[in-house]
């Protein structure tokens, strides 16, 4: 199986695989360590998990970069919040052998996660970002990873509370500059995301047919799907049509500010949000605590009123609430929830569910359609009665 030799104070092994010899410290001067050493080599080459040396000097970084490299060959949209998320793991796991990584050193890293005030959520695509790193090294030829470690999962709330009320929907329509009115409409019918309704370009849209079509590699699943325009929505880009062909007719683009493209409208979102009577609010992204924008103020300009971080991150009334409104409200209508998620662009149940808010006013009008349908059966069950003593 090989032999054992000192040097230097300290035990090695010696071993052969594949007629290639190998030597390795075992970092002890016992030789009984050396021996159950040299016996794990043997119980690993013959049972084809011995890869060389090599994959127990792989470090983090390594995998880091692989996870890289990674999402640009494929092309994933996500790249930009992963590269946040090893950002924090560089910070904790940098420098450390892949196959020293255990789950303590997971959770310890959680633990400090948690003290920098971070969410459950945050942490957990942090901790994907982790297992997928050790995943492709296990997959590598040949492997970089033998063993990854388990990682833990945080609980989370799927629950969303956002969404737009018809009321609070017309108020923001009024509310908003011209040139964002129908932007609002659309994610208020469609629930299409906001950069899928910026990029929208004309040559997507059919107005014979009434119809958007959103191509593969425009969405964010990289699916495509189709979007019918009926009533107010219609109507609304029917309308930017008639302004874009008399005013602008070289531009491409559905949405537009004299003529061009745009992409950020939040100071105009909060502005509008205030004449409608709500004070948008802001959520301290180190210490949590929520802070108030205060009116004519930019939220460029608006520090934590706890630590004077300006690390802030909007909190409600968020443009993205008009998706789950969509998805509420094609729920209530009574669309089948299986269209319902093709038309909002949704691939899985567990995150349509994410969506598909219930707020008391849903479970209050649950509970008096089942107070009607008891009452109901109690009419007819008593009707029933009294035709039976009739006849009797």
């Amino acid at each position: 199986m090989g032999s054992i030799y000192k040097r230097g104070g300290m035990y090695w092994i010696k071993y052969y695989r594949n007629g290639k010899p190998y030597r390795e410290s075992t970092g002890s001067d016992k030789v009984g360590v050396a021996k159950r050493k040299l016996e794990l080599r043997g119980g690993q080459k013959a049972e084809g998990r011995f890869f060389g040396l090599k994959v127990e000097k792989i470090l983090i970084d390594e995998l880091a970069n692989d996870l890289i490299k990674d999402y640009k060959l494929n092309g994933k949209k996500s790249l930009g919040r992963t590269m946040n998320s090893l950002k924090h793991l560089k910070a904790h796991f940098y420098g450390m052998k892949a196959a020293n990584m255990t789950t303590s050193d997971i959770q310890q890293y959680i633990v400090d996660r948690q003290a920098d005030c971070a969410s459950n959520g945050t942490i957990n695509r942090e901790l994907s970002a982790l297992k997928r790193m050790f995943s492709l090294g296990a997959r590598h030829t040949p492997p970089k990873v033998i063993r990854p470690p388990y990682i833990p999962k945080l609980k989370e709330s799927n629950s969303r509370t956002g969404y737009f009320e018809h009321s609070e929907y017309q108020k923001l329509l009024e509310a908003l500059p011209e040139h964002l009115k129908p932007v609002l409409t659309t994610g208020y019918y469609t629930g299409m995301r906001k950069e899928e309704i910026l990029s929208l370009t004309w040559a997507q849209v059919n107005l014979i047919e009434g119809k958007i079509s959103l191509e593969a590699g425009t969405t964010k699943n990289d699916e495509a799907r189709v979007v019918y325009l009926t009533g107010e929505l219609y109507e609304t880009i029917l309308r930017q049509k008639n302004i874009r062909d008399e005013k602008y007719p070289a531009c491409r683009y559905v949405y537009f500010l004299r003529g061009k493209r745009f992409s950020d409208f939040r100071d105009a979102w909060d502005s509008a949000l205030w004449r409608c009577g709500h004070k948008p609010t802001f959520k301290c992204k180190q210490c949590g605590s929520l802070s108030e924008l205060p009116e004519n103020t930019k939220r460029s300009e608006l520090t934590c009123r706890e630590c004077d971080s300006d690390d802030l991150k909007k909190h409600d009334k968020l443009f993205h609430d008009l998706r789950r409104t969509a998805v509420r409200n094609m729920v209530r209508s009574g669309v089948p929830e299986r269209v319902a998620m093709m038309i909002s662009g949704h691939k899985t149940r567990a995150i349509f569910d994410r969506y598909n808010i219930v707020n008391e006013a849903d479970l209050k009008m649950a509970s008096e359609k089942l107070v009607a349908l008891l009452q109901g059966e109690g009419t007819r069950a008593q009707h029933g009665h009294n035709l039976g003593t009739v006849t009797g």
